[in-house]
C-alpha cells in the first residue's frame, strides 16, 4: 500500500493536484453546509470570492516555485543530504519522520516566525482579516506569504533531504487538512478533542483565529497538533468566545481586494509585532 501511495505521488500530474485542491474545498464546503459550527447569514458564495482569487495567486506561485522544488529534491537525494539521508530507515519510518520535519519547517516554523517578525505579520494579516472563517479561508494568503511559505517548503526540503514523491504527499495532506481544520464544521467535542492530540482540529485553528492576543498567538500547526503541544503554543477556549478577524483591523474591508493586498505597506495599521 506505501509502495504504491509513493509510486503514485512520486509522478502525480498537475491536473490531480488541482483535483484534490479543488475537491478538498468541495468536500467540506458541503460538510459546512450540514453541520456547520457557526449559524450565520453571512453569504458563503460573496465571502468566497475574494478567498478564491487568493487560492488562485497562492496556486500560480507554488507553481513558480515547483521547478525549484523539484531540482532541490532531485539534488538532496542524489547527494545523499539532509536528515532522511543519513541512515537507511525502514519505508514506514522515512515517511512518517519526513512528514513530521516538513510539517515543522515548512508550516509550524514559518507561521510562528510571521507571527514574531512585523514585515511578514504585516502579509499574514491578511490571513487573519477573514470575520467568517471557513474552508475557503485555509488558502487566503497574501501573494507576498506564498512566497514566504514557498521559500521554508524550499528550505525544509533542504534539511530534510525529502524525495519528491514524500514533498508531493506532504502538500497535498498539507491542503486537505488546512481545509478542513478551517472549515465551519461542528464536531462532537469529544471527537474534536481526540483529533487535536495529533492533528490540528477545526476547533483548535478557530483558536488561533481569535482576534487577540494570546490566542492569536497560538495554535500555529498545519497538519501536526504535536509542535504546538512540545513548544508549548497550545491553547485552549470557549468556542462562544472565539470573534474572528483582528482588532486593529477594519473588519468591514475583509473582503475588499485592493484594501487586503495594500495591507502590508498601510503604515495607518498599528501592530506591536
Amino acid at each position: 500500500m506505501l509502495e504504491q501511495m509513493i509510486a503514485y505521488f512520486d509522478t502525480i500530474p498537475s491536473s490531480h493536484r488541482a483535483l484534490i485542491l479543488a475537491g478538498g474545498i468541495t468536500f467540506f464546503w458541503i460538510i459546512e453546509g450540514v453541520i456547520p459550527m457557526v449559524k450565520n447569514e453571512y453569504g458563503k458564495w460573496k465571502h468566497a470570492k475574494l478567498n478564491l482569487v487568493f487560492t488562485l495567486t497562492t496556486v500560480i506561485i507554488n507553481f513558480i516555485f515547483a521547478t525549484i522544488i523539484v531540482q532541490a529534491s532531485d539534488w538532496t537525494v542524489l547527494n545523499h543530504f539532509g536528515l532522511l539521508q543519513i541512515y537507511a530507515l525502514p519505508t514506514w519510518l522515512f515517511f512518517l519522520l519526513g512528514m513530521l520535519l516538513l510539517d515543522l519547517v515548512g508550516a509550524y516554523f514559518i507561521h510562528w516566525i510571521e507571527h514574531k517578525v512585523k514585515v511578514l505579520w504585516k502579509f499574514h494579516m491578511v490571513h487573519h482579516a477573514d470575520t467568517h472563517v471557513d474552508t475557503t479561508t485555509a488558502n487566503r494568503h497574501h501573494p507576498g506569504e506564498s512566497v514566504f511559505r514557498a521559500i521554508f517548503t524550499l528550505i525544509g526540503v533542504f534539511i530534510c533531504g525529502a524525495p519528491m514523491w514524500l514533498v508531493m504527499v506532504y502538500q497535498s495532506l498539507s491542503a486537505l487538512l488546512s481545509q478542513f481544520n478551517h472549515a465551519n464544521i461542528a464536531l462532537p467535542a469529544a471527537v474534536d478533542k481526540f483529533i487535536s492530540y495529533v492533528i490540528v482540529s477545526p476547533n483548535m485553528h478557530k483558536i488561533h483565529h481569535h482576534d487577540v492576543r494570546p490566542q492569536t498567538d497560538s495554535n500555529y500547526g498545519n497538519i501536526f497538533s504535536i509542535w504546538d503541544h512540545i513548544f508549548g503554543t497550545f491553547q485552549v477556549m470557549e468556542l462562544s468566545e472565539i470573534r474572528y478577524g483582528l482588532d486593529v483591523l477594519d473588519g468591514e474591508q475583509d473582503k475588499n481586494m485592493l484594501y487586503q493586498l495594500g495591507l502590508p505597506f498601510n503604515k495607518d495599521i498599528k501592530t506591536d509585532y
